[in-house]
């Protein structure tokens, strides 16, 4: 098969050439930051040597029926996106992963996805681009779709090769490249509690107070102002108790394990530190825009790491009928993960964000801004330009514009973006794409939903 290359370091310093179905095995956790599962995972080609660019993750489409369509926007979208990064890709290399369910096998897994491949390639051939490799990676094992000499992919698949083993390892640990886990283990990170029962009941009873008592005010507009001073104090002093307190370590989740806070100690930590109606108020008070505006402020320097791990807290409390008031926190997170450099936390978060409303602005404008390669320092300063313009004790009046010029000159921004390197084009998931019966299903209950959601 034809050699391709993964820059680890700036190119004239160090490159990685991989030259088996076996090696882009191996080498997908280390381009992704992360072990995709459930996924598409698309990457762009360039040049004679087939030099990595623009890569491309979505969901498997749980209905066959999705496959065609989805194959279809997938190409134009990577095509596009690469277009504007200043090449067309000359080849295309494709990953479906998906774990096997119930009785069924990494082998089922690869014949059921097959026609899914199959509409890959035809999609990219559509537009006259070659797909060099399609791989399917499932249950420790990988087969290629493309490769018919069974020496090198044998009908029973091949293992991956042993984590830490892989020339391309080695490269990425030598690079300070991190490979975070499963994706399923980071979304489980944000994700709503679904430990005891009772719990994620009291937590509900909570929220339900909470929007009793503050949605009248943030609604009636006098005492909005109150609400959100309230609001953000509330949120400093829990970022406040969360610095003063060192994260407990890490630990990975065990297999089968669900509960609050599964998959990382700190995180469990972390819970044990908010109480229900302080994680309720807050949750309440950020579904006001101008109020979780002003707390996206809190994107850098000391304020970065407590502001990311309360926004992930208050995610996993948005339980049961309050599981869309979590794209404010969701969306915070991947800010904030952003702003600090943290490319696979940030796309987690704001891709469960746009799963849960794909019409959320502010999710929206940070997506795009994220995937075009847009310095975040450039949205850091509209942030600090806001904030400055907006501090003090000033009438609702005067800030409501700045508000709005804030956002315009992040847009402005967005499109006259240089890229500096090669990410992954904005594409809303399929099962929550704007249009579809389940986002028309949702926006059209949202009026009836509890809580508040005054502007995106």
């Amino acid at each position: 098969m034809n050699k391709h290359s993964e820059p680890t370091r700036p190119a004239d310093e160090q490159q990685v050439t991989l030259r088996s179905p076996a090696e882009l095995a191996d080498a997908l956790p280390f381009l992704m930051g992360f072990h995709p599962s459930d996924s598409i995972v698309l990457v762009a080609l360039h040049g004679d040597e087939g030099r990595f660019g623009g890569r491309l993750r979505l969901g498997i489409p749980r209905s066959v029926r999705e496959w065609a369509p989805v194959s279809e926007q997938l190409a134009e979208c990577l095509v596009e996106g690469s277009r504007r990064r200043g090449g067309r890709p000359d080849g295309i290399v494709a990953f479906l992963c998906q774990d096997p369910e119930d009785s069924d096998t990494g082998r089922g897994v690869r014949d059921r996805l097959h026609p899914l491949a199959q509409l890959i390639r035809t999609s990219f051939g559509r537009l006259d681009i070659p797909v060099h490799e399609v791989l399917c990676i499932s249950d420790g094992r990988f087969w290629s779709y493309c490769c018919p000499d069974t020496r090198c992919c044998p009908p029973e698949g091949s293992p991956l090769a042993l984590p830490g083993t892989s020339v391309m390892a080695a490269a990425s640990a030598y690079a300070g490249i991190q490979v975070r886990g499963s994706l399923r283990e980071m979304e489980a990170r944000l994700e709503p509690w679904r430990g005891p029962a009772d719990k994620a009941a009291k937590q509900e009873r909570a929220l339900d107070e909470a929007a009793g008592a503050l949605v009248p005010r943030i609604l009636g507009g006098g005492s909005r102002e109150q609400v959100g001073e309230s609001t953000l104090r509330a949120a400093r002093g829990l970022m406040d108790r969360l610095a003063q307190t060192p994260p407990a370590p890490p630990r990975r989740q065990e297999p089968g394990r669900a509960g609050a806070g599964a998959g990382d100690g700190t995180d469990c930590g972390d819970d044990r530190l908010i109480g229900d109606d302080e994680a309720a108020a807050v949750i309440i008070g950020l579904q006001d825009r101008e109020i979780r505006d002003r707390a996206a402020q809190w994107m850098e320097g000391p304020d970065a790491e407590p502001a990311l791990r309360l926004w992930r807290a208050l995610a996993r409390r948005c339980v049961g009928s309050y599981a869309e008031h979590a794209v404010a926190p969701l969306t915070l997170a991947g800010w904030v993960a952003w702003s600090c450099g943290d490319e696979p936390a940030a796309r987690v978060a704001l891709g469960l964000a746009l799963r849960l409303d794909p019409t959320y602005t502010f999710a929206q404008l940070l997506h795009q801004a994220f995937n075009e390669g847009l310095d975040p320092e450039t949205l850091r300063r509209c942030m600090r330009t806001q904030h400055g313009a907006t501090a003090g004790p000033r009438p609702r009046a005067t800030r409501r514009p700045t508000a709005k010029q804030a956002k315009k000159a992040v847009k402005r921004a967005v499109r006259k973006a240089v890229i500096k390197k090669a990410t992954t084009p904005a594409v809303p998931s399929p099962r929550t794409r704007p249009g579809t019966q389940a986002a028309r299903a949702r926006t059209a209950g949202r009026s009836g939903q509890r809580g508040t959601k005054s502007g995106k």
